[in-house]
């Protein structure tokens, strides 16, 4: 083995305390190091991902203590899948963040280590094996959320974070409610034998810790009602942060509720309660996207609407369903970024981001505006570009399990979705300019990373095969429940004297 998954935590921790200290030796170190490391992890997670796809899960135990006393993180081909995903889209935020801004020194070494913080404490969600931990790590990624969006130190990013703050603070409460309400139960915080011992619990507590997980959780999922903090925070964050909290933040927070539903607990109801709350909150946030003149909260409203998607894709609870759900995942990560990515540049000098600050903005950023309307059209689900085979792949799974009415939801929503991106692509190339708008060229790190998720949405677009296997394994990996508990606890057993 290459390398073990407790890099993923020890590296950009560490890198972030040795930011400050090597920017005193040399400056740009600052913004150097975060993209070695980043870098590094890449490539560490690309083979360790080969390696469990092909020869099973990695259970690393941190201080010899086995599961279920000790600490362990788990690299399956599920939590694999989405630690290479959430690295890779930090990879290119950081060369995207490169010169952003032209920030001074103690600005970068804030940004910087708070940009690590965000991806650590993501990964660390995705990759821990126990109940607390996972709660530790969405409270690292969280306060590093919270400053974040308000990095400007304007009114409004300040408003936006005190939100973000406060709704985090009860998602925060009602997660260690269930976290004491399981281990008062159960005796245990590691979520395999959690599992294993799940059907000891009675009904009610189960049904009521089922509930707190999901309230805690719905919060980072951005699902309604509990996703009041996103449209604000998307809008005031720096570009590239809008892109973090879209492709790795909130991925992170859905795969913790997915995990607690689908491998914690039994509860009869699950898969239709998903179903539900999933198409509440693609309508609602579908319908709040077409209504907007701003142009990040417009994104904001879509990348809600598009984890409603998300949702409902796990609710279908067959393999298909999963498979068209981590699918999604995956191509949001990358096409929405992209569009976050690319419009801070068009709203660049924009104090109020709104869209009629686009007209004719093509003439002078053509780059820029091929790229935006690139990931307008993948979103929107149209061939052949990555969109359209996640999309298929959902309309597949409902179509095989008989559920109409969500064929009907996706190519309604579909539609709904050209009309506020296509609004925005005409105003873009066929609207004159006007005068009184200032233009920010885009530097040409910014147009590597961009140039990068296109040609990505590319890629899946004309080879979908490219990454269908890696999510056929992830997707067989969450709804393997009996192996994720052996593969986690026979690990304790191989350590016992």
């Amino acid at each position: 083995m290459v390398g073990s998954p407790v890099l993923f935590i020890a590296i950009p921790l560490l890198a972030a305390f040795l930011i400050p200290l090597l920017g005193f030796v040399w400056k740009e170190s600052v913004r150097i190091l975060p993209g070695l490391v980043l870098l590094y992890l890449l490539y560490l997670s690309l083979t360790l991902m080969e390696q469990v796809v092909h020869t099973g899960t990695i259970v690393e135990v941190i201080a010899g203590w086995a599961p279920p006393w000790g600490i362990n993180l788990v690299f399956s081909p599920l939590t694999g899948l989405l630690t290479t995903l959430m690295i890779l889209m930090g990879f290119i935020i950081w060369i995207y963040s490169y010169r952003f801004k032209n920030i001074d020194f103690q600005e970068a070494v804030k940004y910087f280590i708070l940009l690590l913080m965000l991806i650590t404490g993501s990964v660390g969600i995705v990759l821990t094996g126990d109940i607390f931990n996972q709660f530790v790590f969405i409270e690292i990624t969280s306060i590093s959320a919270y400053a974040l969006t308000a990095f400007y130190k304007g009114r409004d990013s300040a408003e936006a974070s005190f939100k973000y703050l406060m709704i985090g603070s009860l998602s925060s409460m009602f997660l260690l409610l269930a976290i004491a309400l399981i281990y008062s139960q159960l005796g245990t915080l590691n979520m395999a034998d959690i599992a294993a011992k799940a059907h000891l619990m009675k009904p009610e507590f189960k049904i009521l810790a089922l509930i707190f997980f999901i309230t805690g959780l719905g919060i980072e999922a951005e699902i309604f009602p509990l996703n009041g903090w996103a449209p604000d925070a998307y809008a005031q964050a720096p570009g590239p942060i809008g892109a973090a909290f879209s492709g790795i933040v909130v991925k992170a927070g859905v795969y913790a509720m997915i995990r607690v539903m689908f491998t914690l607990f039994d509860v009869a109801g699950t898969h239709q309660f998903l179903i539900v709350i999933g198409i509440i909150t693609l309508i609602i946030a579908e319908m709040s996207a077409v209504r907007q003149e701003h142009l990040k909260r417009m994104l904001a409203y879509s990348s809600i609407g598009q984890m409603g998607l998300v949702i409902v894709a796990f609710g279908i609870g067959t393999e298909e369903g999963v498979f068209a759900a981590l699918f999604l995942m995956l191509n949001h990560a990358i096409i929405k970024s992209l569009l976050f990515l690319s419009g801070s540049y068009l709203v660049y000098h924009s104090t109020g981001k709104y869209i009629s600050e686009v007209d004719g903005i093509a003439r002078n950023l053509p780059i820029t505006s091929f790229l935006f309307a690139l990931g307008s059209i993948a979103i929107v689900g149209m061939p052949p570009f990555a969109g359209f085979w996640s999309k298929w792949s959902m309309l597949t799974a409902a179509a095989h399990s008989n559920l109409i009415l969500i064929i009907g939801l996706v190519l309604s929503v579909s539609l709904i979705e050209l009309v506020y991106y296509f609004r925005v692509l005409n105003r873009i190339y066929f609207f004159p300019k006007k005068k009184e708008v200032v233009v920010k060229k885009p530097t040409i790190n910014a147009l590597l990373a961009m140039g990068l998720l296109g040609l990505l949405i590319l890629i899946i677009g004309f080879y979908p095969d490219s990454v269908t296997g890696y999510l056929h394994a992830a997707s067989q990996s969450l709804l393997d429940k009996g192996k994720y508990i052996h593969d986690v606890l026979s690990t304790g057993q191989l350590l016992l004297p």
